[in-house]
């Protein structure tokens, strides 16, 4: 068995889906689960009409943008408009009319998923127009988690139980098994999500629970990029990397590949290919065990809109272990992912993505420590550095903080 996910890129038009639906038959001696994003840029129109929906206003103008681009797709691909489809726009309609918790990730995760299924329903609708070898599942009922809200842990035990029961066994009849990435179910099944990007850590999860083959990640880039080809000239293809590198890049920033996708296949030797869909033919890359290829060539990853906030307790003691502890607790209530982090003796300097509330967060620092911050700065990490690289890439560029090792330099820049 293999795992593919596609992105929202490779399905946000009826050409696209009939593209993946080509690339799959190109695989018909393999039994695979295929992993798909929400269409294009649905989840962004389904968060826009979830903030609508929490401050109370009109609500209406996303949900007929959401049903007419879908709708629109159905209809080129000669697909009946049937009540697998209706469902689920009734059903985004009804949640928008119900009355709503005082839980804004409680709410986000009730709504995002509609993307998801969506997209999934039309493609498996569509492969079945064709053959009669594919079946689509609900994702939830498979794949379970606790209760934490946009960023759900995954109950494994409870997970592989699922798969053996309830996946498994569709393999003697179906070729290719259709569901969704990025969310999942409690066990009194109210939908949660695995972060955002979180479709690749689907994969990984139905690639660990059911000992797939492979594992791969099909993206409108050639493969993984040394860099942003946006931001950097003249990118260069890694062929192939270490999950061990992969892991590193993931987690601080590269855009290919979720951060949690790796170690569940690292766990069990699971190969990851990042291939494009636009030339599926070329071999893009491999993620594996071997680091033999690793340091061959230079990695950058940036990270715009950041800001640095640099605390000191205000009775000038020591920054200890116990204000350390009380500083994570806050960021952790506040679901604040540190990007980089800092101490001194006397303070403790760390830095996150613009997008969290900043007022919040002050207003439960303020209380023990005296903060200062900047804003709009950014950080360049680079993974197997060169000095000439750093003066190159930090050109007109005044750095603020600086951390290196031996593989890696990460810089915070004004």
């Amino acid at each position: 068995m293999k795992v593919f996910k596609f992105g929202g890129a490779s399905v946000k038009d009826a050409e696209s889906v009939i593209n993946v639906t080509k690339i799959l038959t190109e695989y018909t001696n393999d039994a695979i689960i295929v992993v798909v994003s929400a269409m294009g840029k649905t989840t962004n129109l389904l968060e826009d009409l979830i903030d609508a929906y929490f401050k109370n206003e009109e609500t209406e103008s996303f949900i007929f943008e959401f049903e007419s681009y879908h709708t629109g797709i159905i209809s080129s691909l000669q697909l009946t408009k049937t009540d697998k489809f209706n469902v689920v726009f009734e059903n985004l309609r009804t949640k928008i009319e119900s009355p709503q918790s005082n839980n804004y990730h409680f709410e986000y995760d009730q709504i995002i998923g509609f993307g998801e299924t969506l997209s999934t329903l039309i493609l498996s609708e569509y492969l079945n127009k064709l053959s009669n070898q594919s079946i689509w599942i609900d994702v939830k009922t498979v794949i379970k988690t606790n209760s934490k809200w946009r960023e759900a842990k995954v109950n494994w035990a409870a997970t592989e139980v699922n798969y053996q029961e309830k996946i498994k066994p569709l393999f003697s009849r179906y070729k290719i098994i259709v569901t969704q990435g990025f969310i999942a179910g409690t066990e009194n099944n109210l939908t949660t999500s695995l972060g955002r990007e979180g479709s690749d850590f689907t994969a990984a999860i139905f690639a660990y629970i059911g000992h797939a083959e492979s594992v791969t990640i099909w993206k409108d880039v050639p493969g993984m990029l040394n860099a942003d080809p946006r931001i950097f000239n003249g990118t260069v293809l890694l062929k192939q990397i270490s999950f061990r590198e992969a892991i590193e890049l993931a987690y601080f920033g590269a855009s290919v590949i979720h951060p949690k996708t790796i170690q569940p296949l690292k766990n069990k030797e699971i190969p990851l290919y990042i291939k494009s869909f636009l030339k599926p033919q070329d071999k893009g890359t491999i993620i594996q065990s071997s680091m033999a290829y690793d340091s061959e060539v230079a990695s950058y990853i940036f990270k715009p809109n950041q800001v640095l906030l640099s605390l000191m307790p205000k009775d000038f003691s020591f920054v200890v272990e116990d204000n350390l502890k009380d500083i994570f607790s806050i960021l952790a209530d506040l679901n604040i992912r540190v990007n980089l982090m800092q101490n001194s003796a006397v303070s403790f300097s760390f830095l996150m993505d613009n997008k969290y509330d900043l007022e919040e967060l002050l207003s439960h620092l303020d209380q023990d420590y005296l903060v200062k911050y900047n804003k709009n700065v950014e950080l360049l990490t680079i993974r197997h550095y060169h000095e000439d690289t750093i003066e190159r890439l930090t050109q007109g560029k005044t750095i603020i903080l600086e951390q290196k090792t031996r593989q890696m330099v990460r810089l915070v820049l004004k």
